[in-house]
């Protein structure tokens, strides 16, 4: 069985909701030599001025992140979280980092939030928190359009398979027995190891693997058997910040004003189907 990017499209996913804050540091002028700021009065000025939010992604995932012949990012989540700031009175700046220096850089807090096709999962939960879900997706099987052995993950058992480092389908294709893992650093780079003929299956996000063969930018692959998961992407933010409340009211904003489903339209060709405000 094969599955079609529109097909799966249409069962997965959906908008939010949310209304997104920073809150800047702001000093503030006394009235006299020796008066000291407010902390929490500065703190609530600076939110109320708006400020920048400064938001990692790693830029080779489309369609939901890449880097266009000008050199500027594009995709479905950037288009999102830019439409967040916006909503949120916030200017958004993108910094790139590969996908498996996302969560350290979120737990350092060199950036404020991470959006990069990023599964929300218990264990990424333990270190970070993620806004409600924005995307429902699910990891798929690619092989050789040749190729007749594959049909599931039953049959990948002493197989190649190459894998994105960081991800849900590096996680997965770790329990596949006896398999061959080769790790790349992005899931283009995997798919073209396939479509080269020195693996025997890549296992990656659904969605991006449709893109990439449906697209063109990759030929000669094919999307075998049932989603292998069901997944959700969230916003991921540092443990414990303020802002998961200010992204989920500005998503929430943008679902009942038809911005999301803008957005979506614009990328996936189709109305989005609804989420659940809880990944588990």
């Amino acid at each position: 069985m094969s599955i079609k990017r529109s097909s799966f499209l249409r069962g997965t996913v959906l908008g939010f909701s949310a209304a997104l804050m920073l809150a800047a540091c702001g000093g503030t002028t006394p009235d006299t030599a020796d008066t000291e700021a407010d902390p929490a009065a500065e703190e609530t000025a600076a939110g109320e001025a708006g400020g920048t939010l400064t938001v990692a992604t790693e830029p080779a995932f489309p369609p939901f992140e890449f880097q266009a012949e000008n050199g500027e990012l594009e995709g479905f989540d950037i288009d999102l979280m830019t439409a967040i700031g916006e909503t949120a009175g916030l200017e958004v700046e993108f910094e790139s980092l590969p996908f498996d220096g996302i969560i350290p850089a979120l737990q350092a807090g060199t950036v404020d939030a991470a959006i990069s096709g990023m599964t929300i999962t218990e264990e990424r939960l333990q270190t970070v928190d993620f806004s409600r879900p924005y995307i429902k997706a699910g990891l798929a099987i690619a092989v050789a359009e040749e190729n007749s052995e594959v049909a599931g993950l039953d049959d990948l058992a002493d197989k190649r398979i190459a894998v994105q480092i960081g991800t849900t389908g590096a996680d997965q294709a770790a329990e596949v027995p006896g398999a061959e893992i080769s790790t790349f650093d992005s899931a283009p780079l995997a798919l073209q190891e396939l479509a080269n003929g020195n693996v025997d299956a890549v296992i990656n996000d659904a969605p991006v693997t449709l893109d990439a063969i449906e697209s063109g930018n990759i030929s000669g692959l094919k999307v075998v058997g049932e989603l292998i998961t069901t997944e959700f992407y969230g916003i991921a933010l540092p443990k414990g910040s303020e802002n998961v409340e200010v992204v989920n009211d500005a998503l929430m904003t943008m679902m009942e004003d038809g911005t999301y489903a803008e957005i979506y339209q614009k990328w996936f060709g189709e109305e989005p189907p609804e989420l659940p405000e809880s990944a588990f």
